[in-house]
């Protein structure tokens, strides 16, 4: 596999022969900001200069691509661009020593200070939230655009009208929808069967990820209440003391604690407390997926994102990345209409044919004003499920997905291509076309394509 393609590879499941990509110089030594058309990159190239910061007058790259032989010659590497990307390998992403020291102070005070005083806090820290220049807001799309952008000189330098791939999700669905609820306290903890009725009534099933030591008890009885309801659970974080990764020993410490937690639950996901995170210690949880990378984190804690919408491998860990904005930023927060800007992100992943992931916290939607701000949502993504076939999935579902897709291939028999591997029957054939120099995807309808087909046995999942 060409090093230079294998992020499209693995991202579109496409035969590497429609995808010649070479580099036409030498690549810099200093990464920097660039952009590839309309889009930032962080990198290296091999052409304009590079900047330590993004501005509107980044060199844009894609003046030095050029065509040859079928080839496209490339000043840019787009693995390890896009890999710079999700998982946030730029300026800016994580926090100073200085900020560090000051979140520790902030939870090693947050028992005492008041509910009105930690928002004032909360408040504070966004200032100038809205001047960010990257990632973009509502919803960062880089990592899409760089594939598709990339997809379509592949289509005019090969000379052919269509890449056949496989589809992003199982049976042709549209896209897909993730809800998960983060259990932060007691009280959430005791919200927890209201919601799964909530949840019920809508025919939408969820994750909770809770905390195992210090927050609140919990009982066999209370996780065993929501596995027998069809409900899923994943590991949140250890004690939720936003402290986690701050350091290596402390932390492998904790990630061996996290780790036995979750074989005794049975777990196969995780979320770190507050979505604070380091992609690059990853390697130490047994865990088979993790939910902490947010696609634009302008509101949280963290800034940064992976500028993606759809799942992607960190070594062994299929991530799925949180790509709205969690229910506290907005009710608390925000100051804008939670269901609005839901959906405005919703529509916008969608476009992409993206991952569509909620954290909605059993702790605050539980309340009167806010109870049916989360109905309007199930209702309108029940809504988007009838009308354009979107999977609403559990998180280990969609892990499965991914994993099994990953394995696939595309092979051409009888003039025909077709899809081999274990979950082959799910998995459907789809086109990458060029429609005016935009690229649109045609994706083929047979038997299995109706959108209650998509459900993934989890049985025929292989780690």
């Amino acid at each position: 596999m060409s090093a230079l393609a294998q992020v499209l590879i693995e991202r579109f499941r496409c035969p590497e022969s429609f995808l010649k990509l070479t580099l036409g110089h030498p690549l810099s030594e200093v990464e920097g900001f660039f952009r590839f058309g309309g889009t930032v990159c962080y990198g290296r190239s091999s052409a304009g200069g590079r900047r330590t910061r993004v501005a509107p007058a980044l060199y844009d790259v894609g003046k030095d691509i050029t065509l040859h032989d079928s080839e496209v010659r490339l000043p840019f590497d787009p693995t390890e661009i896009i890999e710079n990307l999700r998982t946030e390998r730029y300026p800016g992403t994580q926090d100073s020593w200085s900020r560090i020291r000051l979140r520790e102070l902030y939870y090693s005070l947050r028992p005492i200070i008041p509910g009105a005083a930690r928002k004032y806090i909360q408040k504070f820290q966004l200032n100038g939230w809205r001047d960010v220049r990257f990632p973009g807001w509502p919803v960062d799309r880089s990592v899409e655009n760089i594939c598709e952008q990339l997809l379509l000189l592949a289509l005019q330098a090969s000379g052919t009208d269509r890449i056949p791939f496989i589809w992003f999700w199982p049976s042709g669905v549209r896209g897909c929808v993730l809800m998960t609820h983060d259990v932060e306290t007691e009280q959430g903890r005791d919200c927890c069967a209201q919601l799964m009725d909530i949840d019920n009534s809508f025919g939408v099933k969820a994750s909770f990820t809770v905390v195992p030591e210090q927050r609140y008890a919990v009982s066999q009885q209370f996780l065993a209440s929501i596995r027998g309801r069809g409900f899923e659970i994943c590991v949140q974080d250890l004690n939720h003391d936003g402290r986690l990764f701050n350091d290596r020993d402390e932390f492998l410490k904790r990630a061996k604690r996290i780790n036995e937690h979750a074989k005794a639950w049975g777990s196969k996901g995780f979320r770190a407390a507050v979505l604070y995170r380091k992609a690059e210690w990853f390697d130490a949880f047994d865990f088979s997926f993790d939910m902490s990378i947010p696609n634009s984190a302008r509101l949280d804690p963290q800034r940064g994102g992976c500028c993606t919408v759809l799942p992607y491998f960190i070594g062994r860990i299929l991530e799925l990345p949180v790509t709205t904005t969690q229910d506290y930023m907005l009710f608390h927060l925000l100051g804008e209409h939670p269901f609005e800007l839901w959906k405005q992100q919703t529509q916008l992943i969608l476009e992409k044919n993206g991952l569509v992931s909620f954290i909605v916290h059993p702790d605050y939607v539980m309340h009167e004003e806010f109870v049916p701000v989360y109905k309007d949502l199930l209702t309108y993504l029940r809504g988007l499920q009838d009308a354009t076939g979107v999977w609403m999935a559990l998180p280990s579902e969609i892990d499965c997905w991914w994993r099994q897709r990953s394995r696939m291939q595309l092979v051409r028999r009888g003039g025909e291509w077709q899809i081999q591997g274990d979950g082959a029957e799910r998995a459907t054939v789809a086109y990458a076309m060029n429609a005016g120099g935009k690229l649109v995807y045609e994706v083929e309808r047979g038997s299995a394509s109706a959108p209650q087909a998509a459900s993934v046995s989890l049985q025929n999942c292989r780690a």
